[in-house]
């Protein structure tokens, strides 16, 4: 059960950032806010129906959840904000590699400090490579895109260079 969950979300993963490119090509045709407000409006309609249906008892008690539990909602609205704006600005893997390396920080700080009532897991070194490895990730593609875009540059306005390239 353990694997496949583990499967479930890395393919969750996937379609995140698939998510993250279309609605970041969206962005840049109809405007960020009018592309999260599609997203979360569309995203609400279709999770009220699937929780009507299957767990209509549980609507109740979100008005009696802490109020730090919804701060959530408001998380997802400054992600989605920030990947729409982002995500054609730097590319789709260095936002995708920079989104998880800011979930492995705080999901690290999360669990070696017991926060928001998690079990308390420790850092150590495997966690720590962990993290510098998906930050060598990071700097890597932040490298790969600005040598390809300083190509691209170089390309702009020389049909011969260009041409070269495709054959």
């Amino acid at each position: 059960m353990f694997v496949a969950m583990l499967i479930l979300v890395v393919a969750s993963g996937a379609v995140l950032c698939a998510q993250s490119a279309i609605n970041g090509r969206l962005g840049s045709t109809v405007g960020v806010l009018e592309s999260a407000w599609l997203t979360f409006t569309l995203g609400a309609l279709v999770t009220f129906v699937i929780s009507f249906f299957a767990e209509g008892h549980h609507a109740l008690t979100l008005f009696t959840a802490p109020r730090w539990q919804i701060t959530g909602a408001f998380f997802g609205v400054i992600y989605m904000l920030v990947i729409v704006f982002a995500m054609p600005r730097v590319g789709t893997a260095a936002a995708t590699v920079a989104v998880i390396s800011g979930q492995l920080l705080m999901s690290l700080l999360i669990d070696n400090f017991g926060w928001l009532g998690n079990t308390v897991i420790e850092l150590g070194t495997r966690r720590y490579a962990a993290m510098a490895l998906l930050a060598l990730a990071l700097a890597l593609i932040y490298q790969s895109n600005a040598a390809s875009a300083r190509k691209s540059k170089r390309m702009q306005g020389d049909p011969a260079r260009v041409l070269s390239v495709i054959e």
